[in-house]
């Protein structure tokens, strides 16, 4: 099974979340790309209860700054998502081996970074209700599964 899609995490803070990602990631054969810092070691017990024992089945890499992730990945196709962006990502192709790419879990991508980004790369998943966002995983689960949806990914 070929890998589909590249999960990265800016900064994430909370190991649990991190670590339902790594287990989805294993789930749908995605990749994890991790950039520092971290709000937590990759040791951590609540990562390793969260991800279980598939934490050894992912493929994940972590990067010391957003610099050094770009250089890595300078021509792949990275879609950002935002609870402040203003198209929806229903409305949004997605790619095979596309980079979906996510904030921290207490305040997103931060403002100075998304008024840098061009507007069509910049997604949000929609919702009604009185929240601000969703939880960190949950969104990369519907995102995921969407792009997965696209492109007709049958697992």
């Amino acid at each position: 099974m070929q890998n589909s899609f590249n999960i990265v995490l800016l900064t994430p803070q909370i190991p649990n979340n991190t670590g339902n990602i790594g287990r989805l990631c294993v789930a749908t054969n995605a990749i994890l790309h991790l950039i520092e810092p971290l709000g937590f070691e990759l040791s951590d017990k609540y990562l390793k209860r969260a991800g279980l024992d598939y934490w050894k089945h992912l493929e994940y890499y972590t990067y010391p700054s957003l610099e050094d992730f770009y250089k890595k990945h300078p021509d792949s196709i990275i879609t950002y998502f935002s609870a402040r962006a203003e198209n929806s990502f229903w409305d949004h192709q997605f790619k095979q081996n596309q980079f979906l790419f996510f904030g921290r879990e207490a305040d997103g991508l931060p403002q100075e970074f998304r008024e840098n980004l061009p507007k069509e790369k910049l997604v949000k998943i929609p919702f009604e209700g009185k929240v601000r966002s969703f939880n960190l995983a949950n969104a990369v689960s519907i995102a995921l599964f969407e792009a997965l949806r696209q492109n007709n990914e049958n697992r």
